[in-house]
């Protein structure tokens, strides 16, 4: 079944959203043959694939890029690109602008937006662009949160929570990701609001969940505590590099069956 923003909506109280982080056409496309419902081209992308120490360098067409990759692997799955620091937040036309490249040139079929920016959301859904909405810890407003923090602690915070994320329902956010926040907090949000809620450390009560799919692999050194490792990929990695170097210094790789032969090999004998 194709996903689409109309299907993701209709998921709510009916069945679980599946969604993961990609960023390159192979792991993408091994995403969508085993039925994930959405990727997410994350701006994340600058802290595991460009080792950034934050989201705050990653520029449109770091996001470009990635996002045509995990497109052209993306036969069912939903693609939903973020949009990066400073690229939704001047103007209207610079936000109108940003976002259509993203689907036209990146192959989007959504992009998600940090933070309550209800008229950047109306003004995109108003062209046809669908948004997804993120409240919590909202990564690109790192230096104002005082850094990775649970969000939503005090009556306060999570009152203002729930009103930005009716207030973005109300401006057109087809869905909402919520991050970092507690599990009974996005249980309420969830059960305010009519589109989907995507947690990521907010609790089982959110209609669908998502990964960094490098956390959830065993890839990343210092994974939150949300993270729960479904695979030891880097073990795996690690073990066939190691492996890969010993037989190249040792002379064992290539062997004959990974080499090239002519029917005679004497007739190279002859080269001057």
């Amino acid at each position: 079944m194709k996903n689409t923003v109309t299907t993701f909506q209709e998921a709510k109280g009916r069945e679980k959203l599946v969604m993961l982080t990609a960023y390159d056409y192979s792991t993408a496309r091994i995403m969508d043959e085993c039925g994930v419902n959405a990727l997410l081209v994350g701006d994340s992308l600058g802290n595991v694939m460009l080792g950034h120490p934050n989201t705050l360098s990653v520029t449109l067409d770091d996001m470009l890029r990635a996002c045509a990759s995990v497109a052209r692997a993306a036969n069912s799955a939903l693609v939903v690109c973020d949009m990066p620091f400073m690229s939704c937040h001047v103007s209207k036309q610079q936000t109108l602008r940003n976002a259509g490249r993203l689907l036209a040139e990146g192959g989007a079929h959504a992009v998600k937006i940090e933070g309550r920016y209800c008229h950047e959301v109306r003004a995109l859904t108003r062209t046809g662009i669908p948004v997804m909405g993120h409240l919590g810890l909202t990564p690109q407003s790192v230096h104002t949160l005082g850094g990775y923090k649970v969000q939503g602690k005090t009556l306060a915070a999570a009152q203002k929570l729930l009103d930005d994320a009716r207030a973005l329902q109300d401006s057109g956010a087809f869905s909402l990701l919520l991050e970092c926040v507690p599990a009974a907090l996005a249980a309420r949000v969830t059960r305010a609001l009519a589109v989907p809620t995507i947690g990521i450390g907010a609790g089982l009560q959110c209609d669908g969940q998502v990964l960094v799919w490098q956390d959830m692999c065993g890839i990343s050194q210092s994974p939150a505590k949300f993270v729960k490792k479904f695979g030891e990929v880097g073990l795996a990695l690690r073990s066939a590099f190691t492996a890969y170097a010993e037989d190249t210094r040792n002379g064992l790789f290539p062997a004959g069956e990974h080499c090239y032969a002519t029917t005679d090999d004497t007739l190279f004998d002859a080269l001057v």
